[in-house]
């Protein structure tokens, strides 16, 4: 049976958990299927016709099923075709020519490169990105801050990260910019939300409330376990950082009730069982939990390499069903009557942020196209004031962009990234996650692979897992209501 060669990269199907899932690309739509179905699309040809093909019907592989249930199933399989549910068409492409006229819609502040911990596999050199420790004086936050809004053109919701570095280490300035960005609001009809990064170390009461206060998000800074932790979190003097810093960050969810922030972790070659990390999130607490694979040259000895990938597929399928077990004990708790307020943390449910999709409308087109925006509609300001595409490209000479200082921008790195989407990725084209992975992350295909346009491996095939297994947990969730 001739086959056009196409018709098998419209969709995704897999078995995980006992489940049969199928996925068309294009559309998003997901479907739950028999071992029946699953087995007659191997044989499907495009395009369809509404008459089960001689073929399909008198295939030796479809022989133990019921030949009046393979018809039936064909039908099946041919109404979600016609409907446009199944092998359907890509209509995104006209979405992506006039991207570059995007205007600046976010900026990561590096309000401080340095930094009081000595983290080993810190992509940014300890926290000075490979040039010389310095603080963002507020002259140059103010001028960030009018450069965004210029560039931002009529858009009305503008974004700031505090990065570092560690952002906490030149704190005065941050509630400085925060208040010259609240005053320019108010002039210039904008809306701005604020998010920091912090390691914690230097929290304090007054710190938390003003966090809480004018941050829209918080991420705070921890590797899991004490000795997971403190083996790649050090201080300056070579001691760990957790005992600093878990009361804090306890205290400052607690204080914000456990609302807009997540606790950020790093998994290494070191700690590849990082569901017991992840579990002890949730026993200190915890509910809205990142666990992210550490990116770096594969020569070091906590490098993640190819040859842990299948370990670390494993590690998310027990982390899959270990949310499902939490999310039916609170369903049973719920149906019972009882307080849900009294489960024990251990059996308490919470987000994985890797794990979070959306599957009835997900993000915007553009998003789904292009990712994250950089050096396109997001920039990292220095703390001398110069612009590159994200806090990753910072310190790379070749791709600063231009300074907040005399307004200057480089619009043919702008225009770069701004081509830069799934589109101009040839190893994205025939790949049933593009719409959700967007090609993955420009700094690390351009570190890792070579190039902006060509995908990381590694984290492409850490991505594809993290999608099959964020599926299948939402299938069982509308199962279960």
């Amino acid at each position: 049976m001739k086959e056009l060669k196409k018709s098998k990269n419209l969709i995704h199907k897999y078995c995980l958990n006992g489940f049969y899932i199928l996925l068309d690309t294009n559309s998003g739509a997901v479907h739950l299927v028999d071992e029946m179905i699953f087995d007659i699309l191997d044989l499907i040809s495009l395009p369809m016709s509404e008459n089960i093909p001689e073929e399909i019907l008198n295939n030796q592989d479809l022989k133990k099923y019921n030949k009046q249930d393979v018809i039936e199933g064909y039908s099946e399989i041919f109404y979600l075709y016609k409907n446009g549910q199944l092998f359907s068409e890509d209509s995104y492409k006209n979405f992506v020519s006039d991207q570059f006229k995007m205007p600046l819609k976010a900026m990561c502040l590096h309000i401080a490169h340095d930094c009081n911990l000595r983290c080993k596999y810190c992509f940014a050199s300890t926290g000075d990105f490979g040039t010389s420790r310095s603080l963002m004086s507020l002259e140059v936050g103010k001028k960030a801050i009018d450069f965004l809004i210029k560039n931002s053109e009529a858009r009305k919701n503008l974004e700031i990260d505090f990065f570092g570095g560690e952002p906490l280490m030149n704190f005065d300035v941050v509630k400085e910019i925060v208040k010259y960005a609240r005053e320019q609001e108010k002039i210039y009809d904008k809306n701005f939300r604020f998010t920091i990064t912090t390691n914690g170390v230097l929290l304090d009461d007054n710190k938390i409330d003003f966090i809480n206060k004018e941050m829209s998000n918080v991420v705070l800074s921890l590797d899991g376990r004490k000795e997971i932790n403190d083996k790649m979190r050090k201080t300056c003097n070579g001691a760990g950082s957790y005992d600093i810093i878990v009361d804090k960050f306890k205290n400052l969810a607690k204080k914000r009730n456990y609302e807009n922030y997540y606790i950020r972790g790093t998994f290494t070659k070191n700690n590849l069982d990082f569901l017991e990390d992840i579990v002890h999130f949730s026993d200190l607490g915890f509910d809205q939990i990142s666990i992210e694979p550490v990116v770096t040259d594969s020569s070091k000895d906590y490098a993640i390499t190819e040859s842990d990938l299948s370990r670390i597929f494993d590690e998310y399928e027990n982390l899959a069903n270990e949310m499902i077990r939490r999310y039916k004990n609170k369903k049973q708790v719920l149906s019972e009557g009882k307080d849900v307020n009294k489960i024990k943390n251990k059996d308490r449910p919470f987000n994985f942020f890797h794990f979070m999709i959306d599957l009835d409308q997900g993000p915007c087109v553009l998003k789904r196209l292009r990712g994250c925006g950089s050096g396109n509609e997001y920039i990292a300001v220095t703390p001398e004031g110069d612009i590159y595409p994200c806090h990753q490209f910072v310190g790379k000479q070749e791709w600063k962009m231009g300074s907040v200082i005399d307004s200057s921008f480089n619009t043919e790195i702008k225009k770069t990234f701004a081509d830069t989407n799934i589109y101009t990725k040839p190893d994205c084209q025939d790949c049933w996650a593009k719409f959700y992975c967007s090609g993955g992350c420009s700094a690390n295909n351009l570190f890792y692979a070579g190039s902006l346009k060509k995908p990381y491996k590694i984290s492409c095939e850490m991505m594809k897992k993290r999608l099959e297994c964020a599926i299948m947990i939402r299938i069982v969730e509308k199962q279960i209501i």
